[in-house]
C-alpha cells in the first residue's frame, strides 16, 4: 500500500510538473487551459459566471417547450385558444431579458476594458508577423531581434533536443521559441504579410487578428514560467493547421541571459536555455 502511495505521489508530481512546463491542449479536453495571467483568469471567471444565467435559461426554455407540446397538443385541445395578449406576460418577457443582460454586460464591459488596458507601460514590445505558415517575429529593443518561428517537424526533434513529445508536442512545437520574462508586461503588434492571420495563446487570454497592411496592438502579462502553445486562429490557406505559437516564460536573469546570446547565435543561446531549465527541473523533482 505504501509503494502504491509513493507511486501515486510521484505521478502526481510528475504531472504537476509537466503541466507546469507545458501549457497545451489535452485529450478530450472541455474546458479553458489554466489561467497564466490575470487576464485570463478574468475571462474564465466571466465564463462560469454566464452559465449561470445560460444554463437555466436554456433548461426554463425546454420545459416550456415540453409543457407547450404536451398541454396544446390537437388531442388535448381540439379547440385552440384565441388568446392573443396578456399584459403581465409581456411584462415578464420584455423585462427579465433586461435586467439579466445588464447583469451580464457590466461584468463584461469591466473585462472588455481590462483587455485593452494594460496595468502600467509594457516594459518589452514584440512584433510578430504572420507569413503562410510561419511567425517572423522582432524584439522592438535598443538592438533589435528577428527571428522566424515554425512548426518543428519530426525529423528535426533530435537535432533541436525536443523529443520530449510531452513538452514539444506534435503540430504545436516549434524550431524556435518566443521567450519572455515573468511577471512582464509585453506588448505584441501583431500584423501579416500576405493574408489575414491570427495570433492566438489561451492560457494569456489574448486572440487578435493579424491584417496585412494594418497593426493590431495586445498584451499580456505571464505570472507563472513555462512554455505556452497557441495557433493561428484564421484560416489562412492550406498549412492553417500547421502554424502554432510557442512563448517560454522564464525568470528575468534567464532571459536576459538568452536575449545577449541570441543576438550572436539564436540556435545556441535556445539550446542553452533548454539546459539551464532542464538541470532546474531535475534539481526541483529531486528536491520534492
Amino acid at each position: 500500500m505504501k509503494k502504491f502511495l509513493a507511486s501515486a505521489g510521484a505521478a502526481a508530481v510528475s504531472f504537476v510538473s509537466s503541466a507546469v512546463f507545458a501549457q497545451q491542449p489535452e485529450p478530450w479536453q472541455t474546458r479553458f487551459q489554466p489561467a497564466a495571467t490575470d487576464i485570463m483568469r478574468q475571462t474564465t471567471w466571466f465564463e462560469q459566471y454566464t452559465l449561470w444565467f445560460i444554463v437555466p435559461i436554456t433548461l426554463l426554455v425546454l420545459v416550456l417547450l415540453a409543457y407547450c407540446i404536451w398541454k396544446f397538443r390537437e388531442s388535448a385541445n381540439p379547440t385552440p385558444s384565441r388568446t392573443s395578449h396578456n399584459t403581465l406576460i409581456e411584462v415578464i418577457w420584455t423585462v427579465g431579458p433586461v435586467i439579466i443582460l445588464l447583469f451580464i454586460a457590466v461584468p463584461s464591459f469591466q473585462l472588455l476594458t481590462a483587455q485593452y488596458t494594460p496595468p502600467e507601460d509594457p516594459a518589452l514590445t514584440l512584433k510578430a508577423t504572420g507569413n503562410q505558415w510561419n511567425w517572423d517575429y522582432e524584439y522592438q529593443i535598443e538592438e533589435p531581434l528577428s527571428f522566424n518561428s515554425a512548426l518543428l517537424p519530426d525529423a528535426d526533434r533530435a537535432a533541436a533536443g525536443k523529443e520530449d513529445r510531452a513538452a514539444y508536442p506534435r503540430l504545436l512545437a516549434v524550431d524556435n521559441e518566443v521567450v519572455v520574462p515573468v511577471n512582464t508586461t509585453v506588448r505584441v503588434l501583431v500584423t501579416a504579410s500576405d493574408v489575414m492571420h491570427a495570433f492566438a495563446m489561451p492560457a494569456f487570454g489574448i486572440k487578435t487578428d493579424a491584417v496585412p497592411g494594418r497593426i493590431n496592438e495586445i498584451w499580456f502579462k505571464a505570472e507563472k514560467e513555462g512554455l505556452y502553445y497557441g495557433q493561428c486562429s484564421e484560416l489562412c490557406g492550406k498549412d492553417h493547421a500547421f502554424m502554432p505559437i510557442a512563448i517560454r516564460v522564464v525568470t528575468d536573469e534567464q532571459y536576459n541571459t538568452w536575449l545577449t546570446a541570441a543576438k550572436a547565435d539564436l540556435a545556441g543561446a535556445n539550446r542553452a536555455l533548454m539546459a539551464a531549465l532542464d538541470g532546474a527541473n531535475k534539481v526541483a523533482s529531486a528536491g520534492n
